[in-house]
């Protein structure tokens, strides 16, 4: 059996070919710069919809299928599982989260069980239009709020947790909202200690994303009530 790496890295990727392409090649030159043992995982649709095994096998990265759907939900449960990991860091194959940044987060991994790459601090930055940084803002407002959470940033995905603590949360979300889901229940676990650090949000490199903002927004405030007065 494998050593066990320090950094599991997953990705959880929806017809992003071109995006990985760009990413890929950076995001293995900024581990290699960790000096810590590594792995990355792009977790793909159930059935390919483009040639996205052939970008990760050039790379040298973990190509895996999703298991459950085809929701971004499942992806991410799906990378948990799969990852070997001492530490889970889950990226946007978008490129809206730069692999560069994953220097700045690894030295915080052993004195906090979160770290977060925030919009939502001082001197963090998104380069969405302003009326989706509204509503962005007033949605992580409302979850830091309601959910008792001592983070600004909640709903951004690029975060590094301890992999023993994820694996057994029991997660049920079906889209972007499983993100608040793991912060919450991480939180209402153990609780856990966060460190957010100043981040900037890039556009996406390729293509049009996948979100329908209205199924978005009611997604996440129903999400938001079930974590509050249910599971």
């Amino acid at each position: 059996m494998k050593d066990k790496p320090e950094l599991s890295v997953v990705i959880p990727a929806y017809r992003e070919e071109e995006n990985l392409k760009v990413l890929l090649p950076r995001l293995t030159k900024s581990l290699k710069e960790t000096n810590h043992a590594y792995e990355v995982l792009v977790v793909d649709t159930e059935s390919p919809m483009d040639d996205l095994a052939s970008v990760c096998a050039e790379n040298s990265v973990n190509y895996i299928n999703r298991t459950g759907g085809n929701d971004y939900g499942d992806a991410i449960r799906t990378g948990i599982r799969e990852s070997r990991g001492k530490y889970l860091l889950f990226m946007d194959a978008d490129g809206s989260h730069s692999p560069e940044f994953i220097t700045e987060l690894m030295p915080y991994r052993n004195d906090f069980d979160v770290v977060v790459a925030s919009r939502y601090v001082k001197g963090g930055d998104t380069e969405n239009p302003k009326i989706l940084i509204l509503m962005s803002w007033l949605l992580n407002l409302s979850y830091s709020f309601v959910l008792n959470l001592k983070c600004k940033d909640v709903s951004n995905s690029f975060k590094l947790y301890r992999a023993d603590q994820i694996k057994d949360l029991g997660l049920y979300c079906q889209n972007f909202d499983i993100v608040e889901e793991i912060l919450y229940k991480l939180n209402k676990k153990y609780p856990i200690k966060i460190k957010e650090l100043p981040f900037t949000f890039k556009k996406r490199l390729f293509g049009e994303s996948k979100r329908n903002l209205i199924l978005f927004m009611i997604t996440y405030l129903y999400t938001l009530l079930k974590l509050r007065f249910g599971k």
